[in-house]
């Protein structure tokens, strides 16, 4: 039985198109223009899977005036790369995405003030430990994700799924907006991939890329100046240029639109529908700059996936809270500012305090509260901790001493902290230069006790920081800071009473009877570090911290 299916293509200034498919035998279908800037027909389809392109005259500068070229449906949901066309598939008289089944939408998720981010790349998430069908997949991933669970993550951050050029990218300039990474699998293992973490309480973040795209996206094909800025529109930053910009300033007049503005909307929107993620982290909110825009796509976002939460990120570097809320029009900003100062105070190149006050204390540079910010200490742009340290001489057991100070300072500041895949455990690999070589983790890691130690240590501070609402609050103080000795010290609570102390020594010295003047009062300490209670006599604390280490405080109220 065979029913009438859609095919629209808007391209409102073009003069002709036609469409092509498999059930036309790739013989050109005229199609009818609109008065609301659609070409539109519709064909007589029987359930099956089809191919098809569009035919149209281009508007884009870099052909001939009205040449006729092939493009892929730029909301097409499956691309069939080798041979360049969309594919769709027809089942019970509908367009489909696929049949999966969702089983586990009820499931509770975590809420933003308790969340600790695990960034991944799903190509090299998974190596030579999972099955040759499942490496570098979404498969791979799923059966990682009771080990994830183990560490104490409870948000997952994806690099880009979009389907990309050949079988190895990083994703960031997009091609395909609706469509997802054939080589990591089919649309049914995302769905199952994100399915699964919603089971154990993991929230799925998406990144994406809506500054710019590839520049043999479909759109960049049709009519690349109705869509993208002629020029760049960030000229302040030219080595930050990555494609083709997306004109968000573009409206028209005539069908009272801005055309941009409703593509990613609709891509925005598929995404939460069709995918359930449960945030996004938008790329590149600097060079987009437009938070007008940013404001109503986050707004569509939220709208879109209640009743459910959802987290709209940006990527700002440098970070600033002008882009988050409550003035901004997104909900957190990747801090990279905390990178910034932490790591040069890890590896022993500078001490500065203020500068350290300021990104644990993220109010001191404008931000309103700990969901505003994203701390951490490594992602995919930015150098391993591991690889920072053996650049600035410092290997073997110093180097975890210091990776596990680093640990306390990402899990007790204020802010949601956020790992990059492998830095729990000590991955110490050089940062990819090219967005196409592989750099799969080394899982081998793990047998070695110095790198089970280090994600022994996460694991701990990650369960210490879920378990203690001070860790989650917007109140932070500094009660002791020696410059000379390089010890800092803040109290964090809770308004129900829960307290951390943490004490942090940036110097190589082991510090004996270490004064600690003006110790915050309460009923009783403990000794996290050493498993033991203390004793604060006169508002002072004796204690003993060895070089580059950190020492943690709890708060026992009867």
């Amino acid at each position: 039985m065979a029913n009438l299916i859609e095919f629209k293509l808007f391209a409102p200034r073009n003069e002709q198109a036609s469409l092509i498919g498999s059930f036309s035998d790739w013989q050109d279908i005229p199609l009818e223009k609109t008065k609301n800037g659609y070409f539109q027909t519709q064909i007589s389809l029987a359930d099956g899977i089809y191919s098809y392109k569009f035919r149209v005259q281009t508007k884009s500068p870099q052909f001939q005036i009205n040449e006729w070229v092939d493009v892929i449906d730029p909301y097409a949901t499956d691309i069939d790369e080798a041979r360049e066309y969309g594919v769709m598939q027809i089942k019970n008289g509908e367009r489909i995405i696929d049949t999966y089944v969702w089983q586990h939408d009820d499931h509770p998720l975590p809420p933003n003030e308790e969340l600790v981010i695990y960034e991944l790349h799903i190509a090299d998430f998974t190596g030579d430990e999972s099955e040759p069908d499942k490496r570098g997949k979404y498969l791979g991933a799923i059966a990682k994700l009771d080990y994830l669970c183990e560490l104490g993550i409870n948000a997952i951050e994806l690099m880009p799924v979009n389907e990309y050029p050949g079988d190895y990218n990083w994703g960031y300039k997009v091609r395909h907006f609706f469509a997802t990474e054939s080589s990591y699998g089919t649309t049914e293992d995302l769905k199952q991939f994100i399915d699964e973490c919603h089971s154990r309480g993991i929230r799925v973040f998406l990144d994406g890329i809506y500054n710019h795209t590839d520049e043999a996206c479909p759109l960049m094909l049709i009519d690349r100046n109705y869509w993208y800025y002629e020029h760049k529109h960030y000229p302040e930053d030219p080595d930050n240029y990555w494609g083709p910009e997306f004109n968000y300033n573009n409206y028209d007049e005539k069908l009272n639109i801005k055309p941009a503005w409703k593509y990613i909307g609709d891509v925005v929107q598929f995404w939460i529908k069709e995918y359930h993620v449960d945030g996004i982290r938008f790329d590149a909110v600097r060079q987009l700059a437009n938070f007008e825009f940013l404001e109503w796509l986050a707004q569509q976002a939220k709208q879109s996936a209640a009743p459910k939460q959802f987290y709209n990120i940006a990527e700002h570097i440098p970070d600033t809270s002008t882009v988050v809320k409550p003035d901004g029009p997104l909900d957190a900003c990747w801090h990279e500012s905390f990178h910034y100062f932490i790591i040069p105070l890890i590896c022993g190149d500078k001490f500065e305090l203020e500068e350290v006050m300021s990104v644990l204390d993220p109010r001191k540079q404008g931000y309103a509260t700990s969901i505003n910010v994203i701390n951490y200490l490594a992602t995919h742009d930015r150098e391993r901790l591991l690889r920072e340290l053996g650049d600035s001489g410092i290997f073997g057991k110093e180097a975890f001493t210091k990776a596990k100070l680093a640990a306390v300072v990402l899990m007790t500041a204020m802010g949601i902290p956020m790992l990059w895949m492998g830095d729990e455990f000590g991955e110490y690999q050089h940062k990819s230069k090219s967005v196409t070589q592989p750099k799969k983790i080394n899982w081998s890691l793990l047998a070695n006790v110095q790198n089970y130690e280090l994600f022994q240590y996460y694991q701990k501070l990650i369960a210490l920081r879920q378990q203690t609402p001070a860790l989650q609050s917007d109140n932070i103080d500094f009660f002791h800071t020696n410059a000379e000795a390089k010890v800092l010290a803040y109290i964090r609570w809770h308004n129900q009473g829960s307290k951390v102390a943490v004490v942090l020594n940036f110097s190589h010295q082991h510090l004996i009877d270490y004064a600690i003047p003006n110790f915050p009062m309460t009923e009783s300490w403990y000794d996290w570090c050493d498993n033991c209670q203390i004793k604060v006599s006169e508002d002072t604390l004796l204690t003993n911290i060895p070089g580059y280490t950190a020492k943690i405080f709890i708060s026992q109220p009867h």
